[in-house]
């Protein structure tokens, strides 16, 4: 392919040969945002297009606004990796990925400008428009893939995305001493947790056990929902947040 016309119309159109169809004719129904994690949005660019790096994603959106698109929405890029989310584990045939630039936690994590916060505010809003993606599932790559993947990180203005109007967000629960679940507990109450988390998408066993899946899970629930403290142990504020977050899911 030497070209297309941009699914986004602000959008410069660069061709990553690293895509294929879409396997069993699913169709996006989720969007995933990840954060580049290179030195540079020049790099990340010819990164995300080189056929030796076997990666790509249908969007990147530079620190100034600019906005790239690589694949078009219609095809399968290959920017999720090994994920899962309500049980589903090709997670790149059935989303919209777009790449923000930044460093990364490695290379210093920069907070994000606003006129790229502004971009990737209105290219969310118009895959979720043409494709009628709900606000809930605007997700985090930490999201579909706990453990593995940390991006785009606790930095990522999620509350000024939900003020314009995208993705699922609730007021994280004010952080307080008290009891909370950690690794190695066991019962009732373990279990709760891992079924309100599996409600709301994440994989994680609903076992009863506090093992180290549901600590990384945990860990990708502050990271987007609670993100003042992250340490994978559900205190009082990590269920609380959780149990709002799911009573305000759309029915």
């Amino acid at each position: 392919m030497t070209g297309f016309l941009p699914d986004e119309p602000s959008a410069e159109v660069r061709v990553s040969p690293n895509f294929g169809p879409r396997r069993d004719a699913q169709k996006p129904d989720m969007i995933v945002l990840h954060y580049t994690g290179m030195a540079s949005g020049t790099g990340a660019e010819a990164w995300l297009c080189d056929p030796a790096s076997e990666v790509s994603s249908h969007y990147l959106v530079h620190e100034n606004g600019h906005i790239v698109q690589m694949v078009r929405e219609s095809d399968r890029a290959w920017h999720a990796g090994q994920s899962s989310w309500f049980g589903r584990t090709d997670i790149n045939s059935c989303s919209v990925g777009i790449e923000i630039v930044n460093p990364g936690h490695s290379l210093g994590y920069p907070g994000f400008p606003k006129r790229q916060i502004t971009a990737v505010v209105e290219l969310c809003k118009g895959i979720a428009a043409r494709h009628a993606i709900g606000a809930e599932r605007v997700l985090a790559h930490s999201d579909v893939a706990p453990g593995r993947k940390i991006d785009p990180g606790e930095k990522f203005p999620w509350a000024a995305l939900f003020k314009a109007g995208v993705g699922h967000l609730v007021p994280a629960a004010p952080v307080r001493r008290g009891a909370a679940l950690k690794p190695g507990d066991r019962g009732a109450d373990v279990e709760t947790l891992q079924s309100m988390l599996s409600l709301y998408g994440y994989g994680v066993e609903i076992s009863g056990v506090f093992d180290d899946r549901t600590r990384v899970v945990v860990e990708a629930f502050q990271r987007h929902f609670r993100p003042r403290r992250i340490d994978g142990v559900a205190d009082g504020s990590t269920m609380r947040t959780l149990q709002k977050l799911l009573a305000s899911v759309r029915n």
